[in-house]
This record gives structure tokens, C-alpha cells and sequence, in this order.
């Protein structure tokens, strides 16, 4: 074995100069993220509710300049990595334990199951370093003279007046932000965030102090016994989501590398995001080798709308730029109390989930018919039980939960047939009057209710340089939905292949194919008819040297089915996006991206991404005839500084005005300018 590592180590530094080259802070992170960024794209196309994905690329950003030590690596760091399976996470920590501390990463090859392409998305999230024995957890001097600051300071200035500050805006149309965190390692992190959107007023009326929104957090984690404890803005989710769940989940992708969940426990909440996280104090101690017991308490104010002593709804977007918008304001409190306890020992992992929340005022939306089951009371609970079973290749995770009304199931059974080919199998049911206010899971939609579905996805590298990715979705909606005023079935199909003919040179075609009814439009319900949703995307990514060039084409076909009297047209959309980035010599990356987008309607609407702001990810979509471009400029002044800006204009050549309402900007042109800075020290 002593022998077989050497020559591991040796061919690899053969190859290390080639990789040198490309030893840009923002070309090595683009890479990483790679992956994360184009499931997070598609998720994005399927997802109309705004998402903030800040927290999780920080923390990806984080271990990508602060690699996971291979040598102390637990099993719960190496599970934040969503392509390493459970049979190589096992296999990786018995290398360490038989064969003692690896001496290179690129020992990595030796584990058994890990194949090429998990060990390249591994390589620059983790490291190996020699670890001295008895070393414990760090003194408080330590923690001070070492761990690392960063403040990071954003400013958004727009081109154009939207007609909401003629009159109704209270605020100028500056966005602007400031972060702060501290951190060591993994054992303290500490930060506080600050935000006020445009239109938005700072240090005046109901900003007085300052910020519209204000975070702050403090985890300390690994002390001994107490696995983690967090005090102020947080956020928690355990097993599959039915319960609780804050994190977001990447749902229905087209990788299976990223098709496993993992819940995160709890964790900190950093980012602007203004609703979807947990105010209080939340801690899990390790009471015996093999069982958690985590709890929580949490008391915030929630914006929304109170009518007649009772709420009516709840408010999420954090936005206060008009009077009426400020009236919702901290309109009314929330208050949450539960707690989790996970066994997990070899194969078999076990947890149980409670969680009580009530309002101090009772919750009474004006219920639709499409919605009328949905929650509404005072005060409510959930309880639930996931588990996950390893036998072999075959892995089968699930949960099964109630509340005070309904209950919902889910379960994935995932089978390795090698390193290069797995099948997946989901089943849920949720039925269509449970509850659950913080459950996000896997679905057509994302709140795990009135859903009833079979996804199954296969994923095969038949050849050396090929993946292929299918899956079928077959569900049904129990009661009404959104735009359905029946329950309805659906089906959603999705193919696609990637072929990389060199390290810098690869290449997709992914179709996918949607069927679901909808009312048509102007029948007030009583007209229903299957809508063909057809999405084609073709994209190439060349990364010659210190260039990276990707060319993205789309196309879209909307048809909804004639039929009852009624006869409809049909709708298309392309577009085509073009990347350019260079990394130069020295800290400076610069890109440029052009859109030309063609759409019929809104139905047929398409979408490209952006690369965007340190820890942000922006996937707008455009519909109607125009093109887009942007620039991006990166420089990393030295290892303290790190300055970016980015310009943005899109240009309609089919309106006079675009959006509507306050929103509204008097002619065809929307361009802005944003700016960052970082501060590490």
C-alpha cells in the first residue's frame, strides 16, 4: 500500500502545472459551483416563488477557500456534499481508519466506489493536512487571534425611474446591503446583516434606525457534547421536510448527483432573506455516541395583513417602499417551540420531529376554493418520523407525518448498480388538507400538500466520455389547484445528454416535456383543458486556458388543447445566450453575456442566468422580443480587498412601457449598475 501511494502522489504532480495556470480566486470558484449553479438554474425555470440561495453558496464558497480537512472529516461535513454517496462517505472514512492519515488527496483514487467524476467535484471543497493527536476544541485566544473577518458591502444603482416614485415611493431607489460574519473553522461563526431595498427609506419614518432589515447570528458548534448551538436568526430542517424545513431543496434535476437529501439540522441565517428563517435560540447535544436530541424556541415578527382582530395574510417579500406596504409591518407574532431526536448507527438512521406554532391573533385567510383547505386557526402542530435504511447498493429514505390536519408520505428507494449507473424511485402522498407551515419537500409544488406522485430517474456513463439522464414524473392533485378548478393529473418527462469530449470541452441536450390542465382563460372555471408545455435546451461550455466561452440555446412550445367550443393558438419562444470570461495573470476576471430572446407570450417565456454578485445567483426570465447583455468585472486588489461590478441593460423592442403599476418604467430600456465590495481580514 506504502508503494501504491507513492506512485499515486508522483503521476499526480505531473498533472499539477497544467491546473496553476488557472489559480484565479473567481475562475477556481465559477468552476466549483458549477454544477450547483446549472440544477439551481433549473430549478429556477420550474419555480415561480422567489428563492434566496445566499446562505448555501456561502457556505460552499466558504470551504472552497477553507478546504474540509479529509484526515478529521466526520460524517456529517462529508454529507453536506450532495454527490458523495452514502456507500463512498463510508468507504472514504474506513481508508482513514485502516489505513491511517492520507498523505495526499489524490489518495482519493485508492477509496473504493469513488469514481473520476465524484473525486473532480470533490478536489477543491477539501484538502489533506497532517492532524497532531489530543488536539481538542480551540481555546478562546485561539479563536480571536485567528478566526477570519469579512465584511462585505453591495450598492445597486438603476438607470430609470419607476413610476412608484412619483408619488407613492418613500424611499430613494438605491438598493444597498452591508454583512458582516466571523468565523473558525467550523466552530464559531458570528454576523450581522443589514438591508434596505429600493424604494425603500433609510434612517427616516419607519426606518428610524437605519436598515429596513436587520439579522444576526451566532453558532458555535463540536463543543464537546453540544453539537450546536445557535443563538438569533437561524434556520432548521430535519428528515425529508414533511415538518420543517428551511433549506432549499433542489427537487426535480436533471443529476442524480444532486437528487440525495440530507437535512442540515440547524444552521446559521445570514442572508437578506426576510422570511424564511427562525428568530430564538436553537441547540443539539449529543446525548449518547449515537443519539441527537436537538430543540428550539423561536418569537419574531411576521409582516401581513390584520383585519378585524384576526390576520388575513402573511406578507413575504420584505418589502415596505409605500405606505401601504409599510402598514404591514411587524403587523403580528409568530412563536415556535419543538425539537428533534435522531438515532444513527451503521446502516440505520431514525429520527422523530415535533413542532408547535401559533399566532397571536388568530390565522383566518379568505380561503378560495382552490384553497380551501388550506391552514388557517391559531394555533398548530406537526409531528413526524423519518428514517433511512443502507443494504448495500440499495438506500431507502422516507418520512411519514401529521399535524392537526392530514398527513403526508414520503419515500425514496435509490439502488447503485455501480459508480456509473443509479436508479431512483420516489413515492409521495399528501393528502390535500394537511398542513404544515414551514414543510418544503419533493413535489410539483414546493409545500408537501394535495399532491399524490410516482418520479422515477435513471442515471447511466455507459461510455467514457457520455452521462445519460431520463425521469418520468407521474402525479395528480387530490383538490383544486391554482388555475385548476378540478383535481387533475399531470405528467413531467425529462431527458438529457451530456458529452465531454476533453476536460475543457463539453456539451448538453436536455428536452424535457410537461402536461397539466388549467382553466382556460375568461371561463371563470368552467372550461378546462391539458396545457403541452415542450422546453428544449442545447448548451456548450470551452474552457481553452484562462478563457470561458458557453453558448446556451433555447426553445420553447406552448400549447393548450382545443376542445368544449373553444379553440386556442399556439405559442413559442427562443433565445440564445453567449458567455465570455477571462481570468487574467494577475486578480482580475472579467465576463461579458448577450441574451437575443423571440417569446409569443408570457406562456412561453425562457429564461438564462447571470453570472452575478459574491453569494448570489439571478435567473431572470424575459418574454416578448429583445436581447440583454451584461458585463462583469472582478479584482482582487490582494488577499484583504476584493471589488466587483457588473452593468446590465435589456432592451424591448415590443413595448413602450415595461411591468405594471408602481413597478412601471416609462420606455423600453432598463439598465443598472451594480457594485461590492469585500473586506477579509
Amino acid at each position: 500500500m506504502k508503494y501504491i501511494k507513492i506512485g499515486v502522489f508522483v503521476s499526480m504532480l505531473l498533472t499539477t502545472p497544467m491546473l496553476e495556470a488557472q489559480n484565479s480566486p473567481d475562475f477556481k470558484e465559477e468552476q466549483s459551483l458549477l454544477l450547483w449553479k446549472d440544477n439551481l438554474e433549473q430549478l429556477s425555470m420550474e419555480n415561480e416563488e422567489e428563492c434566496s440561495w445566499e446562505d448555501e453558496l456561502e457556505e460552499l464558497s466558504r470551504h472552497l477557500r477553507e478546504p474540509v480537512n479529509i484526515n478529521t472529516a466526520t460524517k456529517q461535513q462529508l454529507e453536506r456534499f450532495p454527490f458523495l454517496t452514502d456507500i463512498q462517505i463510508e468507504n472514504l472514512l474506513a481508508y482513514v481508519y485502516i489505513h491511517g492519515q492520507m498523505q495526499t488527496i489524490y489518495e482519493l483514487q485508492l477509496v473504493e466506489e469513488m469514481d473520476k467524476r465524484t473525486i473532480d467535484l470533490l478536489l477543491p471543497f477539501v484538502c489533506v493536512q497532517a492532524v497532531k493527536e489530543g488536539r481538542g476544541y480551540p481555546a478562546l485566544k485561539s479563536i480571536l487571534k485567528y478566526g477570519k473577518h469579512e465584511a462585505l458591502a453591495r450598492l445597486d444603482v438603476p438607470f430609470y425611474t419607476r413610476k412608484g416614485y412619483e408619488k407613492n415611493y418613500l424611499g430613494p431607489s438605491l438598493y444597498h446591503s452591508l454583512r458582516y460574519s466571523f468565523h473558525y473553522g467550523d466552530y464559531v461563526q458570528a454576523g450581522v446583516t443589514g438591508e434596505k431595498d429600493a424604494g425603500e427609506p433609510f434612517l427616516a419614518l419607519h426606518n428610524g434606525k437605519g436598515y429596513d432589515y436587520y439579522s444576526f447570528y451566532f453558532l458555535v458548534k463540536n463543543r464537546g457534547r453540544l453539537k450546536t448551538l445557535a443563538l438569533g436568526n437561524y434556520r432548521l430542517s430535519f428528515g425529508q421536510g414533511l415538518v420543517l424545513s428551511t433549506d432549499f431543496r433542489l427537487g426535480k434535476t436533471f443529476s442524480m448527483t444532486t437528487a440525495e437529501y440530507r437535512a442540515g439540522g440547524i444552521r446559521k441565517h445570514s442572508s437578506t432573506d426576510e422570511y424564511n428563517y427562525f428568530r430564538g435560540a436553537a441547540a443539539t447535544v449529543g446525548v449518547l455516541p449515537y443519539l441527537d436530541i436537538s430543540a428550539f424556541y423561536s418569537h419574531r415578527s411576521m409582516d401581513g395583513i390584520v383585519e378585524d382582530g384576526g390576520i388575513t395574510s402573511i406578507y413575504k417579500t420584505g418589502l415596505h417602499r409605500t405606505q401601504k406596504e409599510a402598514d404591514k409591518m411587524n403587523a403580528f407574532a409568530l412563536q415556535v417551540i419543538g425539537g428533534n431526536m435522531t438515532y444513527e448507527k451503521n446502516s440505520l438512521k431514525v429520527g422523530v420531529t415535533g413542532i408547535y406554532y401559533f399566532f397571536n391573533r388568530p390565522y383566518e385567510p379568505r380561503l378560495n376554493k382552490y384553497a380551501k383547505y388550506n391552514l388557517h386557526g391559531s394555533d398548530f402542530y406537526n409531528v413526524g418520523m423519518d428514517y433511512r435504511y443502507r443494504l448495500g447498493r440499495l438506500v431507502w429514505v422516507g418520512e411519514a407525518a401529521t399535524g392537526g390536519k392530514g398527513y403526508a408520505l414520503l419515500n425514496r428507494l435509490k439502488y447503485h448498480l455501480s459508480s456509473d449507473c443509479h436508479l431512483l424511485l420516489v413515492h409521495r402522498y399528501y393528502s390535500y388538507d394537511y398542513w404544515a407551515l414551514f414543510g418544503r419537500s419533493f413535489g410539483e409544488s414546493s409545500t408537501p400538500q394535495n399532491e399524490n406522485g410516482w418520479y422515477l430517474a435513471a442515471e447511466a456513463t455507459p461510455f467514457a466520455r457520455w452521462k445519460f439522464f431520463a425521469s418520468l414524473d407521474l402525479f395528480s392533485f387530490p383538490w383544486w389547484k391554482y388555475r385548476i378548478s378540478k383535481p387533475s393529473k399531470g405528467a413531467d418527462v425529462m431527458f438529457q445528454s451530456t458529452y465531454t469530449l476533453r476536460r475543457n470541452l463539453s456539451m448538453y441536450l436536455n428536452y424535457r416535456y410537461k402536461r397539466k390542465d388549467r382553466d382556460v382563460t375568461g371561463t371563470g372555471g368552467t372550461v378546462i383543458q391539458p396545457v403541452y408545455h415542450h422546453k428544449l435546451r442545447y448548451r456548450l461550455t470551452y474552457m481553452p486556458g484562462r478563457f470561458t466561452l458557453r453558448t446556451t440555446v433555447d426553445y420553447h412550445h406552448f400549447r393548450q388543447q382545443d376542445g368544449a367550443g373553444y379553440k386556442f393558438g399556439r405559442s413559442q419562444g427562443y433565445q440564445c445566450t453567449q458567455l465570455c470570461s477571462y481570468a487574467f495573470p494577475f486578480p482580475l476576471s472579467v465576463s461579458l453575456q448577450g441574451t437575443w430572446f423571440h417569446t409569443d407570450d408570457y406562456d412561453s417565456r425562457v429564461y438564462a442566468s447571470e453570472r452575478g454578485l459574491l453569494y448570489t445567483f439571478h435567473t431572470p426570465s424575459f418574454y416578448g422580443r429583445g436581447f440583454r447583455c451584461s458585463a462583469r468585472l472582478r479584482y482582487d486588489l490582494n488577499k484583504t480587498f476584493m471589488f466587483l461590478a457588473k452593468f446590465g441593460q435589456t432592451v424591448y423592442r415590443d413595448r413602450e412601457a415595461i411591468g405594471s403599476g408602481n413597478d412601471e418604467i416609462p420606455g423600453n430600456r432598463k439598465a443598472d449598475l451594480q457594485l461590492q465590495l469585500r473586506i477579509k481580514f
